[in-house]
């Protein structure tokens, strides 16, 4: 089955890279997202006399949210309803192929694509004076991290390719990212909110993993920040993985 999943993502590697126009939204939109609210919050938040910036431009704290957008796309399960559509995933079904292989596939893609993205966007933010407080070891993690959501967030997003086996039920089914990153302390720390806010932000799991990247970006190794970050992903990712399994074993 490993050589099958293998063999599948790379399929679905090319398969992205000969479609840039589905590529580009996800490194565009998140930068523009983050000039957009640097600019509008900038100079409410001055590096100098905000304690929660750590001596960085504002730019370093809004970071997280579009690394946590670009990887909340999950044109993977978009593609896949184009194989559903076109017949493709018949025939791989009627052919010697795992089931398990055919969603795990996808899921290794995104997360080779998930790096490749995560790295633009961070070395881009380099470029423009954000620095990684952590380190190069906090830089691998902060790219580790944001891509293995990317799996999380395409296999919930392949969840509803399977069971609908409509484009546009999956395309409307991943806006549910926007209303779970505005219940996040996207703008200010979770101690800064309104308390029905901060309410909200503490259940919200994409909170754990926000605040996990920031303190990768504005802090020397803050496990305390970090770890609920990587749990919250480790079991997410578990989970989407049971169901797509599941899924695709009893599909018909």
């Amino acid at each position: 089955m490993a050589t099958q999943t293998l063999v599948l993502g790379r399929r679905a590697l090319r398969e992205a890279w000969r479609t840039p126009e589905a590529l580009v939204p996800t490194l565009f939109i998140p930068l523009f997202f983050l000039v957009v609210n640097v600019g509008q919050a900038g100079k409410i938040f001055p590096s100098d006399s905000t304690d929660f910036l750590k001596g960085q431009s504002y730019g370093a704290f809004q970071l997280p949210s579009s690394l946590l957008l670009a990887a909340s796309f999950g044109t993977a399960a978009l593609f896949l309803v184009e194989d559903i559509e076109d017949g493709y995933f018949d025939k791989l079904r009627a052919a010697p192929v795992s089931r398990s292989a055919i969603v795990l596939g996808r899921l290794v893609a995104e997360l080779v694509k998930g790096l490749l993205i995560a790295t633009a966007i961070v070395v881009l933010a380099l470029v423009f004076g954000i620095t990684i407080a952590s380190g190069p070891f906090g830089f691998l993690l902060l790219i580790g991290l944001t891509a293995l959501w990317a799996v999380v967030y395409v296999g919930f997003m392949q969840l509803i390719a399977l069971t609908t086996r409509s484009a546009a039920a999956t395309n409307s089914g991943g806006l549910i990212f926007f209303p779970l990153l505005f219940l996040t302390p996207n703008f200010v720390p979770r101690d800064m909110l309104t308390r029905p806010m901060e309410v909200a932000a503490s259940i919200n799991p994409v909170t754990y993993v926000m605040e996990a990247l920031r303190s990768l970006i504005l802090d020397d190794f803050a496990w305390n920040h970090i770890w609920p970050g990587f749990l919250v992903v480790a079991l997410a990712m578990a989970i989407m993985i049971v169901l797509n399994l599941r899924v695709i074993r009893t599909y018909d």
